[in-house]
Order: structure tokens, then sequence, then C-alpha cells
């Protein structure tokens, strides 16, 4: 009996130690289509996360998702921050996506 308690607490420790990659993203949002404005500052796509609008001009190069023939809107779950040289102001970076 003190073998299999023995055996089942190694095993325990074995499997609590081993280190997994951590796959949770902080946002979610929902692509929604292209930004087809004729501006200076226009284009890319818009992006709603937490009932606010974005744009954002490139997926990272990482990205399995393609937008070229996508059928919007598109649920995603992302990484991602405010473009420090934002032109209008609703600018991002994304640096991971996924679909949902």
């Amino acid at each position: 009996m003190k073998k299999i308690l023995m055996i089942e607490l190694i095993l325990m420790f074995i499997i609590l130690s081993c280190s997994m990659e951590d796959n949770s993203y902080s946002s979610s949002g929902t692509i929604t289509g292209v930004d087809t404005r004729e501006c200076a500052c226009c284009g890319g796509y818009f992006i709603d996360i937490d009932n606010y609008t974005y744009r954002f001009d490139v997926l990272p190069n990482n990205s399995s998702l393609d937008l070229t023939n996508a059928e919007f809107p598109v649920n995603v779950k992302l990484d991602w921050h405010p473009d420090p040289d934002a032109c209008i102001g609703d600018e991002i970076i994304i640096e991971r996506i996924a679909k949902r």
C-alpha cells in the first residue's frame, strides 16, 4: 500500500512540475471588415474589442489567420496594444491572434 501511495505521489509531483505553455490571450474580439475609407490615415481592418472599434493594418508574421478572402465577422482571441505612432488614434498593433 505504501509503495502505491509513494508511486502516486511521485507521479503527481512529476505532472505538476511540468511546465505547460500559456495559451491564454488577453482579449477577445471580432474583426468586422475592411476599412475602405479613402483618407491619409485610413485602411486596414476594423476590430471590435470590449465595445470599442479599433483598426489594425497587419497581422503578426506567425499568424495563420488569412483575411484576404475571409467572410466577416471573424471572432478572434488576441494580444494587442495601442499603436504608439497612431495617425487617427484608433490603431492597434496585434502581437498574437487566433480564431475563436
